[in-house]
């Protein structure tokens, strides 16, 4: 207890960054952007890139983008998936995680999770637009979508996508609800509470949108099922 009291994390103020979260769990920590100030933001992602050399923030938006660049010149903002990157050294992408997405809606979700994983290390084939509504799409990437040590089934709407994925593949399948949708999908209720129900074996669902949680977590099981050491 007293050595992870101390030197553990950088006190600023208004936040204390998690200085030693890559040495305990193998991934450094991740800042979630939306919300934050924009000096506190820019002082983060420079802390975090003086211990690093690399920091993933999600859910930033384009005034963000702008502010950290102007102290991180290198930074790199992809709108569709609102992920804010600064990546001296990226890493090579090993194993492999399958990314599928129900409609060109889920997309962004879909972006966030896929990103995600590449940023901490894990080959990604992203397959969208393959929703149930016409089945035939999915089934023609069956034999990619098998390759994947761990798949990511993000849908909204009724969020059938992670059942029939469940069905089709032997490994692991993590289902991403989205707040796509008509009235009575309530904000990606309807797809949470499908994939909780799933009667297919093998899934687990993340919160509603959440592409970040699944895409962490895609990245562990791709790390065992490649035998990766942690911190590697």
């Amino acid at each position: 207890m007293e050595q992870n009291r101390e030197g553990t994390f950088e006190d600023l103020g208004f936040a204390r960054l998690d200085t030693d979260r890559a040495g305990r769990t193998g991934y450094e920590e991740v800042v979630y952007c939306s919300g934050k100030p924009l000096p506190y933001l820019t002082q983060i992602y420079e802390k975090l890139y003086e211990r690093y050399g690399r920091v993933l923030g999600t859910r930033a938006d384009k005034e963000q983008y702008e502010a950290v660049r102007k102290v991180l010149s290198h930074a790199e903002y992809d709108p569709v998936s609102r992920i804010l990157v600064v990546d001296d050294d990226p890493r090579p992408g090993k194993g492999c995680v399958v990314v599928c997405s129900g409609g060109t809606a889920d997309i962004p979700v879909a972006e966030e999770a896929a990103r995600t994983a590449e940023f901490f290390g894990t080959k990604v084939d992203r397959i969208y637009d393959v929703g149930v509504s016409g089945i035939h799409r999915l089934l023609a990437e069956t034999d990619r979508i098998r390759k994947g040590n761990c798949v990511i089934a993000v849908a909204g709407m009724e969020g059938a996508l992670a059942s029939v994925i469940g069905g089709l593949v032997r490994n692991p399948v993590i289902a991403v609800p989205t707040s796509v949708g008509y009235g009575a999908s309530f904000g990606g209720v309807s797809a949470l509470l499908t994939m909780i129900n799933s009667c297919a074996n093998g899934i687990a669902t993340v919160n509603i949108d959440n592409g970040y949680g699944a895409g962490y977590m895609a990245c562990q099981i791709n790390r065992l099922a490649i035998g990766v050491e942690k911190g590697e």
